[in-house]
């Protein structure tokens, strides 16, 4: 029987796959990134420098992710409804100027029993980088299947209501 490996020369090989493996994972690395900034709650200042007063403020809300589109337009009049009550603007054009884009986030889980509304509404200013976080959970009904089947217009008008009075608060600080 031939021989054509020795046992070092099969340990030799792998070490230069691996080697060969290693320098293609890194070439296909991007370039180091510098580090994120940590987000603050601070209003962005605008160009001049000054920070805008609360009623020169504008909030463009982007379509809600996680939610289905009825439960989604819902929020959206309901928040609009609240936004008015706490004497917040909001641009409704799409793509339309705004001093504050809101990305909002939703998901639903339930039970027979129970089930809850997971809310998440990141502020952004016009870098895109976050400035406020709002988030919480509200309680629904009990549904089988479908946990968006127990949310109903109570539920999605205590998020609205909640969200309004935090982002008022926080202009307010």
């Amino acid at each position: 029987m031939l021989k054509f490996f020795s046992p070092n020369s099969f340990s030799s090989l792998r070490v230069m796959a691996c080697m060969v493996l290693l320098g293609g994972l890194a070439a296909c690395q991007s370039a180091p990134q510098p580090p994120t900034p940590i987000a603050t709650t601070a209003p962005a200042p605008s160009i001049s420098g000054q920070v805008p007063q609360s009623d020169e403020i504008t909030f463009a809300f982007e379509p809600f992710t996680g939610a289905p589109g009825n439960i989604a337009d819902m929020l959206s009049e309901m928040i609009g409804s609240a936004a008015r009550k706490e004497n917040i603007t909001l641009v409704r054009r799409v793509g339309a100027a705004a001093t504050y884009r809101v990305n909002g986030f939703l998901s639903a889980t339930g039970q027979p029993s129970n089930g809850t509304v997971f809310y998440v509404f990141d502020i952004v200013d016009s870098s895109g980088r976050r400035v406020k976080r709002i988030s919480g959970t509200e309680t629904t009904g009990g549904a089988s299947g479908d946990p968006w089947q127990a949310v109903g217009a109570g539920t999605l008008s205590r998020i609205a209501t909640r969200s309004m009075v935090e982002i008022r608060a926080w202009l307010n600080r």
